[in-house]
């Protein structure tokens, strides 16, 4: 609770040192002392000799840097300082230290030939620790560097524009830094005649380099371009958005300079060379990619915690790139497992049911390509006095497979002012988040645990409670639940003959997975049984053979595991029932038998349609010439009935014939009416108005039925004579004569009916 863990530590960054040269590294660190300091280069601890010497303040004194000693060691590489109280230790960032060097120039100016009032360049590169100040020389002098039209860039380029003839000679550049001074070979500059009045198209010389910088350093984008009249050179973003002005400064004639740079000016950047007046132009771009270290957004805080609880801590850097997240505890990387867990990229460290041990420093400690940086934080584990003691002899002991019994002795200390006790319970296989507790009694010291799964290993311990607080866990205790026997399998029997069942089973998909299948059979009423018969687990049937067919058997299958067996599943057969039902019911062909009867059956009904057609044609027929025959009769006979026939038109909507007191006449004597004149035929047509003379077939056939009704409903009759008495006799083409043939027995005093000959128009 004494610790200040967001000043404890504090120490350079990357160091440059100089070769054969005392170099000293401070550390600082705040805390409660007594504190001690200690360093290590590499991860190995270094120890007070002639070469290093520590400091109580914390500083490193390196007598005499070497980057290659006589030995093969070096003095070069990363260096941590460490801090140590009574509340733990704690690591500073590394920081790497380098020897001063200069290489050689890995770009040498190159000589120029330009024409008078045109543009200049000449560039040199050169590698060196710290980065190496770049000066140049014209014919051994140094540049004058106020004359406006020479433009020396950060990055070693030299510019001169409106090149005039005293601008000629020869050029050096020159790299000095802590290891030294260089000089690069020499150029040298050419300017030619005036020739200005030329038109010449703009043209970029050099366009603008792809650059990675860190924040708040510079940013040189280089645009030399040429031509006549003298282009104007203009930046912008590819993306559109404004470059700003704060920060930003053109160098020379068109290089964009921006200095303290952010990750806001990363883009593309675009160089415009515009001829004055036109919309001609030329155009180059470069990228410009700005990396952040790595910083906190949310550094983990100290807690205190009561043994036995959880303790989470939360860091949350941001950078670019991403930053990668490491957590040491006491300065040792932690290595997560048991009840420490990380989780989301490592932003959060928990820590299940801490103890006295997990009281520590822990640090956060994020790093990219750019940087790094750490935080600290002390966990503070309270014990308060008088707390009871752990539970102990804690055993476990398997009662069933979904159940085990878990007992334990009280603690030894102060286990008086016990108010209970909590049991935890996991999944050995389960990480330590994902148990769960049961509360028990204080006057209890054993639990039965339930709803376990079979064949499963679970872990216990228990704790303590009273009235201040929890005890320490007690030791763990694993076991195993025991494992299930199969459920019964579904079965069915089927018979195959008089003296054959067959067994048919399916294993059911509840408990334990079964390895095979037993199966036994026996006479009713018999004590013993027919087996076991073991089959495998992929074998599901058994046909039983040699039954005796006058008996009842009863069939039974069960299924076993390692573990045991399971109930069985039982069926009852009687083989005599099966015979007397196979000899009353004889087997048949029942699809072809159905496709017999199907076919016999439309053969008859189509028989019948046929033959009730045929039926209602022939009577059709009849009743139609019947009916014309009385008719043509009636109108012979008694003219005078026209007056007794009227057509009621109201009785029927179809206009039906009505033909109420019409007296029945009785011909009788040998008279013939087949020599009937024309004039009958004119007579019918007066008495049935209609299209067609009283021969139309079609015609009579309405006027029958309508008649027939009438009649039906009068209790009349149009005629007496037998229709027996009649026969149809056709004579030539167009002429049909109905004749009453001579009945058997009545001899020659037999009268003929007078037929009525018309036109036959069917």
């Amino acid at each position: 609770l004494k610790y200040k863990p967001n000043t404890l530590l504090i120490l350079e960054y990357d160091i440059i040192a100089v070769q054969e040269q005392p170099l000293m590294l401070h550390c600082q660190v705040d805390g409660i002392p007594p504190i001690t300091t200690q360093w290590r280069r590499n991860g190995i601890l270094l120890v007070d000799d002639q070469y290093y010497t520590m400091f109580h303040n914390g500083t490193l004194l390196i007598a005499r840097f070497q980057r290659t000693k006589s030995d093969g060691s070096t003095d070069e590489g990363d260096y941590e300082c460490m801090g140590q109280n009574s509340f733990g230790l704690v690591v500073s960032r590394r920081a790497r230290v380098q020897p001063a060097t200069m290489a050689e120039f890995h770009v040498q100016p190159r000589s120029v030939r330009a024409e008078e009032a045109g543009v200049g360049r000449f560039q040199c590169q050169i590698h060196g620790l710290p980065e190496p100040a770049i000066s140049w020389e014209k014919d051994g002098r140094s540049v004058d560097t106020k004359d406006e039209r020479y433009t020396l860039l950060p990055t070693g380029v030299l510019q001169i524009t409106g090149l005039r003839q005293e601008d000629a000679g020869v050029f050096c550049c020159v790299a000095h830094n802590s290891a030294g001074v260089k000089h690069s070979a020499g150029a040298r500059l050419t300017v030619s005649g005036l020739n200005s009045s030329v038109y010449k198209e703009p043209v970029i010389l050099v366009g603008p380099e792809n650059l990675t910088l860190t924040v708040h350093q510079t940013a040189i984008l280089e645009c030399v371009a040429t031509g006549y009249p003298r282009p104007i050179v203009s930046w912008s973003r590819l993306d559109g958005r404004p470059i700003g002005v704060e920060g930003i400064q053109v160098l020379g004639t068109g290089n964009l300079m921006i200095t303290d740079v952010g990750v806001q000016h990363s883009g593309v950047y675009v160089c415009a060379a515009n001829k004055p007046g036109t919309r001609v132009r030329r155009t180059a771009q470069g990228r410009l990619v700005v990396q952040a270290p790595a910083e906190f957004v949310q550094p983990p805080q100290s807690i205190s915690r009561p043994v036995g609880t959880t303790a989470i801590f939360t860091c949350q850097a941001q950078g670019d790139p991403v930053p990668q997240l490491t957590w040491l505890k006491n300065g040792q990387i932690l290595e997560p497992g048991g009840h420490v867990k990380l989780r989301n990229n490592n932003t959060t460290l928990t820590i299940y049911g801490i103890s006295q041990e997990d009281e520590a420093i822990y640090q956060c400690i994020a790093e990219n390509s750019a940087g790094s940086t750490q935080a600290s934080a002390r966990l503070t584990v309270l014990w308060a006095d008088g707390l009871p003691g752990m539970p102990s002899l804690v055993r476990a002991e398997a009662l069933s497979p979904n159940a085990i019994q878990v007992s334990w002795k009280e603690p030894a200390q102060n286990s008086q002012e016990i108010i209970g006790y909590v049991l935890h319970i996991r999944r050995t296989t389960d990480p330590v988040e994902m148990e769960y507790q049961e509360a028990v009694s204080k006057v209890t010291l054993q639990q039965v645990v339930g709803d376990l799964e079979p064949s499963t290993s679970y872990t216990f311990y228990v704790k303590a409670y009273t009235s201040r607080g929890a005890s320490k866990p007690s030791e763990s205790a694993t076991e195993s639940t025991l494992g299930e026997v199969p459920a019964p399998p579904s079965l069915f029997i089927k018979l195959m003959n008089s003296s054959v069942v067959q067994a048919v089973w399916e294993p059911s998909s509840k408990m334990g997975q079964h390895e095979g299948f037993r199966l036994y059979y026996r006479r009713v009423h018999t004590p013993l049984f027919t087996g076991p018969l073991t089959f495998t687990r992929n074998v599901t049937q058994y046909n039983i053979t040699q039954l005796d067919q006058t008996l009842v058997y009863e069939i039974k299958v069960l299924a076993f595991n390692q573990h045991g067996d399971g109930n069985a599943t039982m069926r009852f057969v009687s083989l005599k029932e099966a015979v007397e039902k196979s000899v009353l019911n004889t087997p048949c062909d029942c699809v072809k038998d159905e496709q017999s009867k199907t076919s016999t059956a439309g053969i008859i009904i189509g028989i019948h349609i046929g033959v009730t057609c045929i039926v209602f044609c022939v009577l059709f027929l009849m009743f139609s010439y019947r009916g014309r025959l009385m008719t043509c009769k009636t109108v012979q006979a008694t003219p005078q009935a026209e007056r007794n026939i009227a057509l009621d038109s109201s009785s029927s909507s179809q206009g039906a014939l009505a033909l109420n007191g019409v007296s029945r006449s009785v011909m009788e004597g040998n008279g013939s009416v087949a020599g009937k004149n024309r004039g009958d035929s004119n007579e019918l047509e007066r008495l049935f108005s209609g299209p067609s003379h009283c021969g139309d077939l079609a015609d009579s056939s309405r006027m029958l039925d309508r008649s027939l009704v009438s009649y039906a409903l009068n209790e009349t009759q149009l005629s007496t004579l037998p229709l027996d008495d009649f026969s149809l006799v056709v004579e030539g083409d167009r002429e049909t004569q109905f004749q009453r043939p001579p009945a058997e027995g009545r001899g020659a005093s037999d009268r003929a009916v007078a037929g009525v000959t018309q036109q036959d128009q069917t």
